[in-house]
C-alpha cells in the first residue's frame, strides 16, 4: 500500500503556520521532520497540513516528557535530569510506557562505593622479561 499526502501551501519550511489568525513558531525545524518522514518508504508526498500536525505534536510530546522528568528530578532533589528520572517518568504515564519503555536503553548498574582494599604496588620485578630485553629502570639507573 503507498500513502501519497499532497504537498499544499500554508507553511514555510521554517515551520511558521497561520492558524485561524494566530502564528505559531515551531521550535522543531519542520524540514528535518519532512527528511524523517519521507524516510518510510511508502510516503512520496506530504501534505503541509499534515507535516504542520506532527511536528506540533512532537513538540508537545517533548514537551509533556521533559516536563514529567524534570518533577522527578525535583522529587529525588536533583538539578539535572538523568536517564533514570525519564526512565520513571515514562513508567508513570501509561501511554508513553506502552511503546517508549522498550526503546530507552537500560539503567546502568549503579557503582560500589564501598572503600577499595589498598592492593601493594606492582614491583617491576612481578612479570618476567623475554630474552634479549631490559626494563627501562635499568636505563635510568645511576652509573656507580
Amino acid at each position: 500500500m503507498t500513502r501519497v499526502l499532497d504537498t499544499m501551501p500554508g507553511e514555510d519550511e521554517e515551520g511558521t503556520s497561520t492558524v485561524a489568525g494566530e502564528t505559531h513558531q515551531l521550535q522543531i525545524p519542520i524540514s528535518r521532520v519532512k527528511k524523517i518522514m519521507k524516510l518510510d518508504q511508502d510516503i512520496n508526498k506530504i501534505n503541509s497540513e499534515a507535516l504542520y500536525l506532527i511536528a506540533s505534536s512532537t513538540e508537545l510530546f517533548l514537551e509533556l516528557l521533559a516536563e514529567k522528568s524534570a518533577q522527578v528530578a525535583l522529587e529525588k532533589k536533583r538539578k539535572t535530569i538523568k536517564l533514570e528520572h525519564l526512565r520513571v517518568a515514562v513508567k508513570r504515564h501509561k501511554p508513553t510506557s506502552d511503546f517508549l519503555l522498550d526503546s530507552l536503553p537500560m539503567p546502568s548498574q549503579p557503582l560500589d562505593r564501598s572503600p577499595k582494599v589498598q592492593s601493594r604496588p606492582r614491583s617491576s620485578t612481578d612479570n618476567p622479561l623475554p630474552s634479549g630485553t631490559r626494563r627501562i629502570e635499568a636505563f635510568f639507573q645511576k652509573c656507580t
